[in-house]
């Protein structure tokens, strides 16, 4: 049986994975060798990256909780202490959130913990 080079499904599969490499630069975008090893690659980072989003956001909401904090007179780590030992379960997203947009709530919830401190 001869050998089908240039099929269908064969067809199929390049340009599925050549629509995926569009808009990459040079060859990446255009050249099936170049192509599957890019797209595959980019199929490397973005598993990561979907990983480390999560670690980015988590910085990120401590780094507005920390400095909502130090401006009332405590630290990050004295403030989560405080939550624990007050038995007040929010969420780093949800105190984040909060010390933006919400202040006068933020600054109730800081003296709260201040209390449960002294």
């Amino acid at each position: 049986m001869p050998r089908a080079v240039d099929g269908t499904k064969h067809k199929d599969r390049r340009n599925k994975v050549l629509e995926q490499a569009k808009g990459y630069y040079g060859r990446r975008s255009t050249n099936w060798r170049v192509a599957k090893d890019a797209v595959a690659k980019a199929g490397q980072y973005a598993y990561r990256g979907r990983k480390e989003k999560k670690r980015d956001f988590r910085k990120l909401w401590i780094a507005r909780i920390s400095a909502a904090v130090q401006a009332e007179g405590l630290n990050y780590s004295q403030f989560m202490h405080g939550l624990k030992l007050a038995n007040i379960e929010l969420n780093r997203k949800a105190l984040s959130n909060m010390a933006i947009e919400d202040k006068a709530a933020f600054t109730a919830l800081v003296s709260q913990v201040k209390a449960v401190l002294a």
